[in-house]
């Protein structure tokens, strides 16, 4: 229990300038300044600051968005969208603060219990399946 703990107290940052492609996964905070192509999912807080740049989708416990981000968002707690975010894509959350010039195109689903944030389990199922074949 405490290794999660600990786990879920860890920081990761994106700087800006940075171009990540490929998916990320973290059980802590994750704030990004710079362009990912590619999923982020974290158990804890996603913050993407105005420089961001996200082309996937996002699973996250909460988010605030400055930046854009085309794909769909997901979050099970709360999610706060700044007046510079432009968001591309679906939301579903929880509970959903839009600040006065946000953009946002797509629908959008509230309320609604979102599953577990799973993290490294995807690729361990893949790999055992790789193993049986």
């Amino acid at each position: 229990m405490k290794e999660v703990e600990e786990l879920s107290n860890s920081s990761n940052i994106i700087g800006k300038g940075t171009v990540l492609t490929g998916d990320i996964e973290t059980f802590g905070n994750i704030r990004i300044e710079g362009k990912i192509v590619g999923n982020m999912k974290t158990k804890s807080k996603a913050a993407c600051g105005h420089s961001s740049h996200i082309e996937g989708n996002i699973l996250a416990q909460n988010a605030e968005i400055a930046g854009t981000v085309t794909g769909k968002l997901e979050v099970s707690e709360l999610l706060i969208l700044k007046p510079s975010a432009v968001i591309n894509g679906d939301i579903i959350t929880n509970k959903l603060i839009v600040e006065s010039g946000a953009t946002f195109n797509g629908g959008c689903k509230m309320g609604v219990t979102i599953k577990e944030i799973k993290i490294g389990e995807q690729a361990e199922e893949q790999t055992h399946i790789r193993k049986a074949e």
